[in-house]
């Protein structure tokens, strides 16, 4: 049993992709995000809460793209040679905007068939992210937003955007109540 109330030769590692903790078998190589048979809960949720990485300083959004043909680079995975106006963009945007303001559809699903960024594959999550890993103009819109609130029309090189701050859930906050979970089961 090892200090975080694993078995022998599991360890915990953490997911950059999903900013998750996982459980990895060295010699097996087996992964899971679910802790192994015979993990002693106790141990391992304080283990997690001491150890687990804090994104401190790090916001989570998602946001819906459109660009236009003075965007940095544009094209995107719904259309090879983009050749709208920056106006034309913001017009689409702004309608957008408006079913999202009025209830009809949410940002993360209107991105998901809308956006050109390739974050509409996962609603237009970009994951968490800390200051200065953004252009400015996004993460000083971003930062400024409380949880849920949408921005209005953002512009950057990239394009023109709106954002969601999304509520930023803990990864050892996860683990915990993953843990909670299996030990009601």
């Amino acid at each position: 049993m090892t200090d975080a109330g694993l078995p022998a030769g599991w360890e915990v590692r953490h997911s950059n992709s999903k900013n998750l903790p996982y459980f990895f078998n060295a010699s097996s190589k087996e992964s899971r995000w679910e802790p192994p048979e015979d993990t002693d809960v106790e141990k391992l949720k304080v283990y997690m809460a001491q150890n687990t990485r804090k994104p401190e300083g790090k916001i989570r959004a998602a946001h819906l793209l459109v660009k236009h043909r003075d965007s940095r680079r544009p094209s995107s995975w719904k259309e090879q040679n983009i050749t709208r106006t920056k106006e034309e963009a913001i017009d689409i945007l702004k309608g957008h905007e408006t079913r999202i303001r009025s209830g009809e559809v949410s940002l993360g699903d209107l991105a998901q068939t809308e956006s050109d960024c390739s974050s509409a594959k996962k609603h237009g999550d970009l994951g968490p992210f800390g200051k200065g890993e953004m252009q400015k103009e996004f993460e000083e819109v971003a930062f400024g937003l409380e949880p849920g609130q949408v921005s209005n029309v953002v512009e950057t090189a990239s394009g023109v955007h709106l954002i969601q701050r999304w509520v930023q859930i803990l990864p050892d906050a996860v683990a915990l109540e993953r843990l909670h979970n299996i030990n009601n089961e």
